[in-house]
């Protein structure tokens, strides 16, 4: 009998923000009174299929342990890198001789706190029967142009199938884990998970996402998560 596949996550949390310039990691800025990796631990958490949510983190952090998901049964941590990919590689680590090959991993970005739980569950249920995965998306809506030296406008870009990637990124385990690999390998760093298995030569599916499953990099960001959050409270 074939066995059923099991879900696990990853959240790489080791990253300083330079872009973001605060005081602390954007990862630990309060957004409605919580950590913002608060608030992207308890989107997956609210999932009851995920087994394990691995976060890893910068050596030596002393906030992670002081956020109440990090008392959670399923929340463990281990030492991540100093760029996503190894962070990522290092979770995976932490999971083996647990996860199965053919068992999900879904990646979510530490700082990317307004997953709604309808986007995850039509993630799980996009890929569920997919050989490679997949990872949430957003068509791109605005007119793109292609910047020169000068800063000016050098030309437009077309739209047409482009879309912004967005996470989680939904991946089998041992596929995810031989990507990060060759990419290792090959020295080429990568920016997401669904980068790291194109090198595999196969094609992630896309599933389209929320457009407010916003990103924080920079300050106005925060102010943006923050109006989405609180307007999803007074629903």
């Amino acid at each position: 009998m074939k066995r059923r596949a099991r879900r696990w996550a990853v959240v790489p949390a080791a990253g300083r923000g330079e872009r973001y310039g605060g005081r602390v990691p954007k990862q630990y800025e309060r957004l409605l009174g919580r950590p913002v990796l608060s608030w992207a631990l308890a989107s997956l958490l609210a999932e009851p299929t995920i087994r394990a949510v691995v976060v890893a983190l910068a050596p030596h952090d002393r906030r992670f342990a002081r956020l109440d998901e990090a008392a959670d049964p399923r929340v463990e941590a281990c030492t991540g890198g100093d760029r996503r990919d190894v962070s990522v590689a290092r979770a995976l680590d932490a999971l083996a001789g647990r996860a199965r090959d053919e068992d999900w991993v879904l990646v979510h970005d530490a700082a990317r706190p307004c997953l709604a739980a309808s986007d995850l569950r039509a993630l799980c249920a996009a890929v569920s029967g997919d050989p490679v995965g997949g990872l949430l998306a957003s068509p791109v809506g605005d007119t793109l142009k292609q910047g020169d030296a000068d800063g000016r406008s050098a030309r437009t870009v077309t739209r047409d199938g482009l879309w912004r990637a967005l996470t989680p990124q939904m991946f089998r385990y041992g596929l995810l884990k031989r990507a990060l690999a060759l990419c290792a390998e090959r020295g080429r760093a990568v920016t997401d998970e669904a980068s790291a298995v194109e090198m595999l030569g196969v094609r992630p599916m896309l599933v389209p996402g929320r457009g407010d499953n916003v990103k924080i990099t920079v300050a106005a960001d925060r102010e943006l998560a923050a109006a989405i959050l609180a307007a999803r409270r007074g629903k």
